[in-house]
């Protein structure tokens, strides 16, 4: 699991934010594109760091992995024994099942995936994760506060959780292809404001689904014990109760 002085390390040379959601788009200016196959557990330490949150009233989690932020590997074959959830993560292919083309960056990467029905999400839960060569255990603490069920309907309410000193998974319900678009952040003591870029012009589907949003403050400027993060722009206006980690 990622060490607190890595984290902070590795995220100050990303200007202190960056923003993961599923799918992968070229942009102009983006980092030189480079193949990203699933790591290799002898690939590096940071490659094999995981670790995770519970969202959405405890219906669903992320899992936070290391790599190219253009290219976020999705969630897949979930079952659960009792309070352990074992999980693969999977790299989508590129079009005509040919290997997916990331961005050159190594970035934290957030997947969500939703619990099996019967998990307690009030109780602890160890996570099971598989990723390539990757096997890891990840641990999380129940809330006793939780209303949601595995298996019961969301809200579509975004929710947040903190997986390290300044860092959370935020997440948000909307289209699959327009993820949100961070402009700014700052935050100090127990409050945080992000920004997200609107854009009328953007032409989006008409599905509803899950869209994960890593952002990091400087771990000195804010407390993550009743942290309140409000939200502006980009259609998501309102605020969010961020869960200790």
């Amino acid at each position: 699991m990622a060490t607190r002085t890595r984290l902070a390390a590795v995220l100050s040379s990303l200007a202190a934010i960056a923003l993961l959601a599923a799918g992968c788009t070229s942009t102009p200016g983006a980092e030189t594109p480079t193949s990203s196959p699933a790591p290799s557990a002898n690939a590096g330490d940071d490659t094999g760091d995981i670790e995770g949150v519970l969202l959405d009233e405890g219906r669903m989690f992320a899992v936070i992995t290391w790599g190219s932020s253009g290219c976020i590997p999705q969630v897949d074959e979930v079952s659960a024994d009792g309070q352990t959830v074992t999980l693969n993560l999977v790299d989508l292919e590129g079009e005509d099942g040919e290997e997916k083309v990331c961005t050159a960056d190594y970035a934290p990467r957030a997947s969500v995936g939703a619990l099996p029905e019967g998990v307690d999400p009030t109780a602890e839960i160890t996570l099971n994760v598989t990723y390539g060569d990757i096997v890891d255990d990840v641990d999380l603490d129940g809330n006793p506060d939780f209303a949601g069920k595995p298996g019961s309907s969301t809200e579509y309410q975004p929710s947040a959780g903190w997986f390290d000193d300044g860092s959370l998974v935020l997440l948000t319900w909307g289209s699959s292809s327009c993820a949100p678009v961070v402009e700014s952040v700052e935050g100090s003591g127990n409050a945080g404001t992000v920004t997200f870029v609107t854009d009328a012009e953007q032409v989006c589907t008409m599905d509803m689904g899950p869209r994960a949003t890593i952002i990091a403050f400087p771990d000195d400027d804010v407390d993550d014990d009743d942290f309140t993060l409000t939200l502006t722009g980009g259609g998501l206006d309102g605020t969010v109760k961020v869960l200790s980690s």
